[in-house]
């Protein structure tokens, strides 16, 4: 496997092209992820972003690496607009359901973990939250202004970018001339104690009626958005480290900012490799809930929307999304689902043949080299449709060896197993069991949803609810259509 290492190249947002990883210890790599603002259900965009990071994170770990792997929980900060107004997300929703911010903050971290174990994504090394980190982010503030890229006004620190511009390229990272910036920016309007509309807010005087907030050398109040990932990834990978990831609306401002933070305090640029994951639509159209296009992963597990015609596993939700590279678009519609659906079941049942194949004294073609492709994808800035297009290539050796088309001998068919297993499972993360399960299910459920039809078809609302009921209180949902009822 450490050869394998060796041939890994991720494509670079700094560099804009595709570089040789070289961690910075061998062996070990320190992986940093922007994690969710709880303020609400976590949404199927975020859950791709988290998707594609798991993929990177599994395949690191098959590679061999030790692997850190921080995301962070923003539970104060994030306000509604990156300009430093409005309000905190997280204490509006408090306000607007009359509960402690820190209620908010439980009730959506623990759908944003149910989610996330649904689609079978691992933990990570460490989950900090911001408001666990008040004391590094204070520090960090300090280090800034005492190198002369802050300023403080009124209770409340700004970033100096222009002053920062002097010395480092602020915008290198989404491309942005800083001239362009300026001349794009708008007038102050009420943020007066801003030098420049481009500053950014390091730390925030609270207001009296302000939520939450906490004392520092500047007044009470509460850190800038920006400001909580740089500090926790500096705790705890270092101010210099390999992987920073994310989606890609969070390339300019946040991750430029989090660029200038780590060079305005250390003097150095805080990670060599910036990923960038792309976005969901939703049969065609950007997903808005103010439009009514959107879904919720679990409304997708239940079938409870209007916007695809049947409910999907968690793994062939996972198993669509690696159908797509984490930085192409990627769009959910019906039509999609059911065919990665039918390709994941195909996929499941060629593993399930593995063990029930026979031998022969030799292999019709080099397993080793089919093996390679797999490696060759993901090292290809972690290509998983390429990965899964070199698996069905697998299926078919493994059908044709089933129907005796084929042979393999006992070596390669330990190899190509053991190979298979680890890629499909343990890189790509599917599962196996839901499909066993449900199969089992299917002459049962056929036998209930035939008697509930006939208690419809008779006028029997009754029974028909109370079946629909019973299973719905067994974690089994019932949606009625025109062509039938489907379960999950």
């Amino acid at each position: 496997m450490s050869e394998r290492k060796n041939e890994l190249f991720i494509y670079n947002s700094l560099s804009g092209q595709k570089e040789k990883f070289v961690p910075i210890h061998k062996n070990f790599v320190g992986l940093y992820v922007c994690g969710p603002t709880v303020y609400s259900n976590v949404h199927l965009g975020n859950c791709r972003t988290f998707m594609s990071f798991d993929l990177v994170y599994r395949y690191l770990l098959h590679l061999g690496y030790k692997v850190r792997y921080v995301r962070n929980i923003t539970d104060v900060g994030h306000l509604e607009s990156d300009g430093d107004t409005g309000e905190d997300k997280i204490a509006k929703r408090a306000r607007l359901e009359q509960l402690e911010p820190m209620e908010i903050v439980q009730e959506y971290t623990i759908d944003f973990h149910d989610v996330l174990n649904e689609f079978n994504n691992l933990p990570p090394s460490i989950e900090p939250t911001a408001t666990g980190h008040i004391i590094e982010q204070i520090e960090m503030i300090k280090e800034i202004i005492s190198n002369g890229y802050a300023y403080e006004v009124n209770g409340s620190v700004y970033f100096d970018v222009l002053k920062f511009n002097e010395k480092f390229p602020y915008g290198e990272l989404s491309g942005r001339k800083i001239e362009d910036l300026i001349s794009g920016s708008r007038d102050l309007d009420g943020q007066e104690e801003k030098r420049n509309s481009l500053d950014f807010a390091l730390w925030k005087n609270a207001s009296s009626e302000h939520i939450m907030k906490w004392p520092s050398p500047w007044g009470i109040g509460f850190p800038g958005w920006h400001l909580e990932c740089s500090a926790m990834s500096t705790k705890y990978l270092g101010d210099h480290f390999d992987i920073h990831g994310g989606g890609m609306d969070l390339k300019f401002p946040h991750h430029e900012c989090e660029i200038a933070q780590g060079c305005a305090s250390t003097g150095k640029s805080p990670v060599n490799y910036w990923m960038h994951g792309n976005m969901l639509t939703l049969n065609g159209r950007k997903m808005s809930k103010s439009t009514g296009n959107s879904i919720l992963p679990k409304e997708m597990f239940a079938g409870t929307n209007d916007q695809l015609e049947k409910a999907y596993s968690p793994s062939v939700v996972r198993f669509f999304t690696m159908q797509a590279h984490y930085r192409s678009t990627l769009d959910f519609t019906s039509e999609a689902l059911n065919a990665s659906e039918k390709g994941f079941e195909r996929l499941m049942d060629a593993v399930s043949l593995l063990p029930k194949l026979n031998s022969s004294e030799s292999s019709s073609i080099d397993v080793q080299a089919l093996i390679a492709t797999f490696y060759t994808a993901m090292n290809d800035d972690f290509n998983a449709p390429i990965l899964v297009a070199n698996l069905f290539d697998a299926v078919k050796f493994i059908n044709s060896v089933n129907d005796g088309k084929a042979t393999v001998s006992a070596s390669d068919l330990s190899l190509l197993t053991k190979e298979i297993q680890a890629f499909v499972f343990n890189v790509l993360g599917l599962k196996l069991s839901e499909k066993i399960e449900e199969s089992k299910l299917e002459p049962v459920m056929d036998l209930v949803l035939e008697l509930r039809q006939q208690a419809r078809a008779n006028k029997d609302w009754t029974t028909s609810d109370q079946i629909r009921d019973g299973l719905a209180n067994a974690g089994i949902t019932v949606k009625d259509g025109k062509d039938g009822s489907v379960w999950r």
